[in-house]
């Protein structure tokens, strides 16, 4: 005997698409805030491991990297410029990138090129940073050298110790090399490293190249704001909030956008 076949009527198929529709809405912001929340953890656990390099460092080297380095005395000279993050990608598991980079040169040298390498453990996965090198430039706007950015910035101390300065209160400046006994307040209780999102502030994990400036990334409401050289690999402790601070907060701790 000839059966009827079944079929779904369109008012059917149109509930069945109504109902498929509530479940991902439903589903969407959940899925979104686990996506969120897994790189929230990656750019808390690159904190840990920048954390964690430090310290290997100073077991070898009896001291913390310096927050860059210039050699040659006046404070507005930065050469060779190399800042602390350079200093550890051994202890980052990038030894291959440090053992290409000529240390004696200055970082915007044509021959220390791997500046431009992006190190993703240098990078918040929630920051809106540059997905490839960006240009450094000197206060006229000319490019220096194209480097990769960073979303992360070592301190120089609290709100007195500015980032140019010959010395600071913190554990790196210039050509510092601070060890863990010298840290009175102890370790527990002294900010090293920190975020400082590349939407607001245009940073680089390279360090400090001489004459160039750190300018404001696409989110900072003060688009012209600038400072000196420094700011590109560290800041002060000062904590007020970027959107109200005038010279765009270029050399403060920033967290990026949740």
């Amino acid at each position: 005997m000839h059966r009827p076949r079944r079929a779904f009527t369109l008012v059917e198929l149109l509930v069945v698409i109504a109902i498929i529709g509530v479940l991902v809405a439903l589903l969407l912001p959940a899925i979104q805030a686990s996506r969120e929340a897994a790189r929230r953890s990656q750019c808390a656990n690159n904190l840990k491991q920048i954390g964690l390099a430090l310290l290997n460092y100073h077991d070898t080297h009896r001291a913390f990297p310096p927050g860059f380095l210039a050699k040659v005395p006046p404070s507005d000279v930065m050469t060779p410029g190399w800042g602390w993050a350079s200093f550890i990608l051994p202890m980052m598991e990038e030894p291959f990138l440090a053992g290409m980079i000529d240390y004696g040169l200055p970082i915007e040298h044509p021959h220390n090129d791997i500046v431009k390498t992006v190190v993703s453990g240098y990078l918040c996965p929630t920051d809106e940073v540059a997905t490839e090198a960006f240009a450094v430039t000197d206060e006229n706007g000319a490019t220096l050298v194209m480097a990769a950015p960073s979303s992360y910035a070592a301190t120089v101390g609290d709100d007195a110790s500015e980032v140019d300065a010959m010395t600071g209160n913190g554990i790196f400046f210039r050509n510092s090399g601070i060890r863990i006994a010298q840290i009175t307040d102890g370790t527990s209780h002294t900010v090293m490293v920190g975020d400082r999102a590349f939407a607001q502030v245009k940073g680089i994990w390279a360090g400090a190249p001489n004459r160039s400036v750190t300018r404001a990334g696409l989110e900072n409401s003060w688009q012209m704001a600038t400072a000196a050289a420094p700011a590109l690999t560290l800041v002060h402790n000062n904590w007020v909030n970027i959107t109200t601070d005038e010279d765009g907060g270029l050399d403060d701790f920033f967290q990026p956008p949740r």
